[in-house]
């Protein structure tokens, strides 16, 4: 099973580890970095940062407003690919193509099926799983298809992978004529803006794609949504009071238009008190990222001395 690093910033001359804890069950390892290819890795994740990122969030007072826009109004993480939480197209051979995203929901967690009585539509619904207590679960209801009169559905192909469900959608013309009928639903609403949206499918939990959760003794979890990215396609680096994570879209879907998304930020751990928080380095961070969302947790070490 892959094993999750967090490269250090500010770990000149690199070789100041990051302490991995088994906060995610499946990793627990010192990471140090002493070559000259690891060097370049932060190097180039800190050009990145440069270029892409604005803004550093502030868990206690995150905005959902920017003055100088954002790519994608569905993620103020995204800087490139596919805008919108759901697009709908016609394909050449006159089948539709549906992508939603459903960050959270496992792979096996959707369920759909298709108007019976007008076939013209496509109900889908998800979960993601029961029990998380720091941000709480998630439910996904939407529906998606055909805005016509002359044609109906027929079949459904549908599969759910890292957070984003993808459907063929088959069709039949009821009515005869020569017109190549492009009318579908919903429209088509990726665009960049200064506001979040709210994802328009949630029907229960947080609507949008990031939550911070403060944790004891100064600890942090927080949660970025990255629907489409596996989870081994992310990178975490982390200096004295910041968390920086870059993941992208690696294995772009054939019908996918814009190439693959990636997903650049930054959160910062200081908050609006007077007290500055300790230093990351000197804390525990684990991450990690599955059906589309990143988890990182910052926690306190634990005391290893023990009375005599």
């Amino acid at each position: 099973m892959a094993m999750r690093e967090c490269l250090n910033l500010t770990g000149i001359p690199y070789t100041r580890g990051l302490l991995l804890p088994p906060l995610f069950s499946h990793f627990s390892m010192i990471v140090k970095f002493p070559s000259l290819a690891e060097l370049a890795r932060s190097l180039v994740f800190s050009m990145l940062s440069f270029f892409f990122v604005s803004l550093c969030s502030e868990v206690s007072t995150f905005s959902f407003s920017y003055a100088e826009g954002i790519y994608a109004t569905n993620n103020q993480f995204q800087k490139a690919g596919p805008k919108g939480f759901i697009h709908v197209k016609v394909l050449e051979n006159d089948s539709l193509y549906v992508r939603v995203d459903l960050p959270g929901v496992p792979d096996d967690g959707v369920r759909h099926r298709v108007d019976a009585v007008r076939k013209k539509l496509v109900f889908f619904s998800g979960e993601t799983p029961v029990g998380n207590r720091r941000e709480g679960d998630r439910e996904y209801s939407g529906s998606a298809g055909l805005g016509c009169d002359c044609c109906e559905i027929t079949g459904v192909d549908a599969k759910m992978k890292d957070g984003v469900l993808r459907m063929i959608v088959s069709r039949v013309k009821v009515k005869d004529h020569d017109n190549k009928c492009t009318n579908t639903v919903p429209p088509n609403a990726g665009k960049s803006g200064r506001h979040l949206e709210d994802h328009p499918f949630v029907v229960k939990g947080r609507k949008g794609a990031f939550v911070g959760v403060p944790l004891p003794g100064d600890g942090l979890y927080f949660a970025v949504d990255i629907p489409g990215v596996r989870g081994d396609d992310v990178e975490v680096l982390a200096n004295e009071h910041q968390v920086k994570f870059y993941a992208e879209v690696k294995n772009v879907y054939e019908h996918d238009e814009g190439g693959g998304r990636v997903y650049l930020g930054c959160v910062n751990s200081r908050s609006s008190s007077s007290d500055p928080p300790p230093s990351i380095l000197t804390q525990r961070l684990g991450y990690d990222a599955e059906f589309g969302v990143l988890k990182i947790v910052i926690a306190p070490r634990p005391n290893n001395t023990s009375s005599q």
